[in-house]
């Protein structure tokens, strides 16, 4: 990835130092090696942010590393009163060295953390790193999505990721700065909500004055006093009342419109730091059996993303590759993504924001129930939340996938109560967003009942949800997948019913069946056109649903029933599956 591209796009500050780009790199598979001072043998070198699975890391490994080491010697640009060092995301458990001093220790490998370590500064410029990546792969029990456990990518599994895959940089700061910033858009009282945390050494008078912009129009221009380190305040837009003015102000995938956002923190008359950022306005809820958006009933057109690539795996080979598959959803008809088994890079988020494409996004699972899986997974998930709290694309969380991590929903209360508690939990960090507690089947607390289902027959499919008394013949007697739809003692109480995953037509003349997969078959383009168009047809016209989700949008290594191949070139014209994903002539 370039070092131009600001890896944390909602609190943007002028100077930073990537630290992208070539590492030296070792494998301990027989964990020799404790500190940075035991004598490590740095035998290969590495391309970070890329995964050593990855070709694209110049590594290529794909076999059972438990533990890995990497250690950058870099000349830093100028010293601050503070320097903190960022990274997005290591996978799974990193040890952080600077210098020989060790500065943190952090367990989960989807979201970022950040360490001051100006008291770990050698004199000079040069400043060393060493980081230990623990990651061992037949742990079940720890958040790990799509990552499979066997040697070989089996099924619906795909190769490992361990230790860094997103951006590493460092920031030099004044001893008092801008640590967090939370926007929630309150649509009823036309006004947003800002959270300021400031971080470093307590000082006295700390204020920050808040710009936001409408394009060129100033609309707030506010300064507020921090209260032990904190801001909360509320800036009231001016409401233009009438429905056409006000729409101009609303975010929405027709119509993306950003507020630009400009913070300044001061002590007294001195400034201590400058961010950028953006909000926007926009309401998503639930309203009976309707998706809601800014106050209007919205259809969802979804389809299952996984964020993997080729050569690169789940990190993206640039940002110009998150900005073209953020265009190519749009373009083949979609207004959102479902992010399958993945905390995103922020950069996506970003680029969904300004583009216009809402997101769910969804914890990545553990497979093994415990006590320890599901702390864990509550960690990284309230982690996750609070990372991208303020993206306004973001419209549904999803801590739970197909009873992933909880396999005993009918039966075992413990599993029940693991559903129901980070339902709750994820309800009370954000009671702005729609919560799916457990998406596709055995449904307890959640907002929107989502299913699962892969029948390839559209007339199949038409004749399960096309019913007069869905209660009873849906709920009570049929079972997609296999499953029941809700648990006993909570019936469906009119929640609004996505399709969250169906379809999954394989199709892929350049490769032999037996070494790929789908959930259904075309072989010819003209098949598998009119195959999609079938099941659109369906989907889009079934009054039960307010949104679906079609599986999926690229080929996942062996997986090949993406609408795209896997280098992201579509497998029939763009125009083609756009018209059929909106169920209108082509």
């Amino acid at each position: 990835m370039s070092q131009f591209e600001y890896p944390r796009p909602q609190l943007v500050r002028a100077e930073w130092q990537s630290l992208n780009g070539d590492w030296e790199f070792a494998y301990d598979d027989e964990r020799r090696y404790r500190v940075p001072t035991d004598a490590i043998a740095w035998d290969r070198g590495i391309t970070v942010p890329f995964a050593p699975e990855s070709e694209a890391s110049g590594i290529g490994d794909q076999g059972f590393h438990t533990v890995c080491w990497y250690r950058l010697t870099f000349a830093m640009a100028g010293r601050g009163a503070r320097t903190i060092l960022h990274f997005g995301a290591v996978d799974y458990h990193a040890r952080v060295w600077i210098n020989d001093v060790l500065v943190a220790d952090h367990e989960g490998g989807h979201t970022p953390f950040s360490i001051d370590v100006t008291d770990a500064l050698a004199g000079g410029t040069m400043q060393t790193i060493v980081l230990q990546a623990e990651d061992d792969a037949s742990d079940l029990a720890k958040p790990r999505g799509k990552q499979d456990w066997l040697l070989h990518p089996h099924s619906i599994w795909y190769p490992r990721t361990t230790g860094i895959w997103q951006t590493v940089w460092v920031e030099q700061l004044a001893p008092t700065y801008i640590k967090s910033l939370r926007w929630t858009p309150i649509f009823d009282g036309f006004e947003i909500g800002c959270e300021i945390l400031a971080g470093g050494d307590v000082r006295p008078n700390l204020s920050v004055e808040v710009k936001l912009w409408h394009g060129e129009k100033l609309l707030a221009d506010d300064e507020y006093l921090l209260v032990g380190m904190e801001a909360n305040r509320k800036i009231a837009l001016s409401d233009p009342g009438i429905d056409d003015s006000r729409n101009e102000l609303l975010w929405s995938p027709e119509r993306p419109t950003l507020l630009d956002a400009e913070l300044i923190l001061r002590s007294g008359g001195e400034e201590l730091d400058r961010i950028r950022s953006y909000t926007a306005m926009r309401s998503v809820a639930i309203s009976r059996d309707r998706f809601m958006l800014n106050g209007r009933p919205y259809q969802l057109r979804l389809v299952l993303d996984q964020g993997y690539w080729e050569k690169s795996h789940l990190t993206a080979p640039s940002d110009e590759a998150l900005r073209v598959d953020v265009e190519l959803a749009k373009a083949m008809g979609f207004n959102g993504v479902r992010k399958h088994q993945k905390i995103e890079d922020p950069r996506y988020l970003y680029w969904a924001d300004r583009l216009g494409l809402l997101v769910w996004e969804e914890m990545p699972s553990a497979y093994a129930f415990s006590a320890r899986s599901m702390t864990r997974l509550l960690k990284e998930w309230t982690e996750a939340i609070e990372r991208d709290y303020s993206h306004p694309c973001l419209i549904v969380w999803v801590p739970f996938n197909e009873s992933w991590g909880v396999p005993n929903l009918t039966s075992m209360q413990a599993h029940r109560n693991a559903v129901e508690a980070l339902y709750h939990t994820t309800r009370m960090l954000d009671a702005t967003r729609p919560v799916i507690g457990n998406d596709g089947w055995e449904a307890s607390a959640t907002d929107i009942l989502g299913i699962h289902d892969y029948d390839a027959d559209p007339e199949k499919i038409r004749a399960r949800y096309e019913v007069a008394d869905p209660v009873r013949t849906l709920f009570d007697q049929r079972r997609p997948g296999g499953r029941i739809l809700t648990l006993d003692g909570f019936p469906h109480r009119g929640q609004p019913i996505v399709l969250t995953e169906f379809g999954g037509i394989a199709f892929d003349p350049r490769q032999p069946e037996h070494h790929t997969w789908g959930y259904s078959r075309a072989n010819t383009a003209t098949a598998f056109h009119d195959h999609y168009r079938a099941l659109l047809k369906v989907v889009n016209e079934t009054q039960m649903f307010s949104g679906f989700c079609y599986t999926q949008f690229a080929d996942t290594f062996q997986e090949t029933n993406g609408l795209l191949n896997a280098d992201r070139s579509p497998k029939i014209p763009l125009e083609q599956i756009s018209a059929a994903t909106r169920n209108v002539p082509f």
